[in-house]
């Protein structure tokens, strides 16, 4: 048992990773749930390797073929091709994935049962563009979209009118085919229509018409081509059966019995932290200053951050966690970690930061001012310089974002 609060940190954010690791999730649903011979496998996501692993574990030669796709640096070996594209930013990959699954879902007989698999990042891997649109004017899109603040439920209403696959359509394409979605929840109320931009999920919102405030003019004349969605309705959804096998419930409740385990109460916090990641920072600072000492407090959200037009290094989480340690400066016996449960944050490749109440002070001796590297949304470079970023590299899951706060 780790005796240091750093290392305690470390090892309840582990927990909680495993708790909600995409490989044993499917393991266990498939375990307690077999499906018939044969199965066609779809896997997509940041956890997409994870997943497809754990489904040819419990499955082998009853898979007849799969199509895996997942983010640039998170491929894994399998039995199968994995492809990899552009994320957060689509890429030409993207539509070639696209494609693939176009020509493998047309390759499906209409006895076999499909097997999709579905985490955070599908949205931006795989796409099928409507006539019309083309990589440029969906990289625009999805460009304003990262820079503008809005959460993952606006965002992904947008992208889903660009696509011949989200918002349903790829369930009217596998009909009547039975389709079993095992997903990995990324998104606020573990909402099925948000999660990889809902393709299997009927969606009554793109009848009506979305917010495109801010929003050029000429990518507002691009969302005109958005193409026909199915109906609530429509009887391709009889076909799907939908479960949520990991969410970030899971990985709270998890990171609270780690904490007991090592010794500590532990504090669950049920809102969902979302907002501003400054002004959440802040927050959460002074909620773990208030806390008793021995304690751990656990929240988990999503925040947004509005980025300058040359953003520096860093992502939600190294922000949230920069503003904490400023409310946190020269406060002894505290610690606070926010990370991304996907090992990203933002364009980086560091999960987040465990910060205390000298980060300020280090990152200060190296010449560095916390309050302009966050209005710049340059966080990164400052706990690269006081030594607190965490890299976990891909974790096979992604419920979002954790935030720990101890005090000892």
């Amino acid at each position: 048992m780790p005796t240091d609060p750093r290392q305690a940190l470390l090892s309840i954010f582990k927990s909680a990773l495993a708790a909600v690791d995409g490989r044993e999730r499917v393991r266990s649903y498939l375990l307690q749930h077999p499906v018939s011979a044969p199965v066609f496998l779809v896997s997509i996501g940041k956890a997409a390797c994870a997943m497809a692993q754990g489904a040819h574990e419990m499955l082998g030669a009853n898979i007849d073929d799969a199509l895996v796709v997942t983010k640039q640096g998170h491929a894994e070996s399998l039995p199968w091709p994995v492809l990899e594209a552009g994320h957060p930013l689509p890429d030409e990959r993207s539509l070639a994935a696209g494609l693939k699954l176009l020509d493998f879902v047309a390759s499906i007989p209409p006895d076999a049962t499909v097997l999709v698999l579905l985490s955070g990042g599908a949205s931006a891997l795989v796409e099928v563009l409507p006539e019309g649109v083309n990589l440029a004017q969906l990289r625009a899109l999805n460009d304003w979209l990262l820079a503008s603040g809005h959460d993952i439920v606006a965002m992904n209403r947008l992208r889903k009118c660009l696509s011949r696959i989200k918002g349903g359509r790829l369930a009217k394409m596998l009909a009547p085919r039975p389709v079993l979605c095992l997903a990995i929840s990324d998104v606020p109320d573990d909402d099925p229509c948000v999660i990889g931009s809902g393709p299997l999920v009927a969606d009554a919102s793109l009848m009506a018409s979305s917010d495109t405030t801010g929003l050029s003019s000429v990518l507002v004349e691009v969302l005109r081509h958005s193409p026909p969605a199915p109906a609530a309705d429509d009887a391709c959804f009889q076909y799907v059966h939908f479960e949520i096998i990991a969410r970030l419930g899971n990985a709270k409740r998890a990171a609270a019995e780690m904490a007991r385990q090592l010794g500590y109460r532990a504090v669950v916090h049920p809102e969902f932290i979302e907002g501003d990641a400054l002004a959440a920072g802040a927050r959460l600072a002074q909620m773990l200053l208030a806390a008793p000492a021995g304690e751990l407090q656990v929240w988990g959200g999503e925040t947004t951050l509005k980025l300058p037009s040359c953003p520096g290094r860093g992502g939600r989480n190294q922000s949230l966690a920069l503003a904490a340690a400023l409310a946190l400066r020269g406060q002894e016996n505290i610690w606070f970690l926010s990370v991304g449960t996907d090992g990203t944050d933002g364009p980086t490749t560091d999960a987040g930061a465990l910060v205390d109440g000298d980060t300020i002070a280090r990152g200060e001796t190296e010449g560095l001012s916390a309050r302009p590297a966050l209005a710049s949304a340059d966080a990164g470079r400052f706990l690269e310089a006081s030594g607190d970023l965490i890299h976990t590299g891909p974790t096979g899951t992604n419920v979002m974002d954790l935030m720990l706060g101890l005090r000892v």
